[in-house]
Parts: structure tokens; C-alpha cells; sequence
């Protein structure tokens, strides 16, 4: 995985069961939180469209799971 870094563009994977959808939104990484040596919260702040196309209101959103998260 290529290591991704505050300020990068990337696409979030979100999954039908918990958001209703399962499909790419895309945002801007704005935190990473280490969680062990080989893994990290990353804070990604929804583009507007993402934002709407969920409905939920959220900007941030956590993603903890590598295959969750890639760069753009």
C-alpha cells in the first residue's frame, strides 16, 4: 500500500451493511492517528457530493482498515 500522508486525496470504501450503500467516496485525509506500528486512523473529510450522497450529515469519518482507504 503507498503510504498515504495528511493532505492526500483518497477514496473511502463504505460498506451497505453499515452505511446503505456499499461504493468509493472520495475526501481529504486531514488526521492520522497511529494505532500499532503497522497500522492508523485515518480522518478523512467527505468531499460535499460524498457528504450528500450518504445523507448523514457526517464530514469525518474514521477508516482504520488499509483496504478501506486509497489514494487518487
Amino acid at each position: 500500500m503507498e503510504e498515504i500522508r495528511i493532505g492526500d486525496r483518497v477514496q473511502i470504501f463504505l460498506d451497505e451493511k453499515t452505511w446503505g450503500r456499499g461504493e468509493w467516496f472520495s475526501g481529504t485525509v486531514v488526521r492520522i492517528e497511529p494505532y500499532s506500528r503497522h497500522r492508523s486512523f485515518y480522518w478523512v473529510e467527505l468531499d460535499e457530493g460524498a457528504q450528500a450522497a450518504i445523507g448523514t450529515g457526517m464530514k469525518l469519518i474514521s477508516v482504520f482498515n488499509p483496504k478501506n482507504i486509497r489514494k487518487i
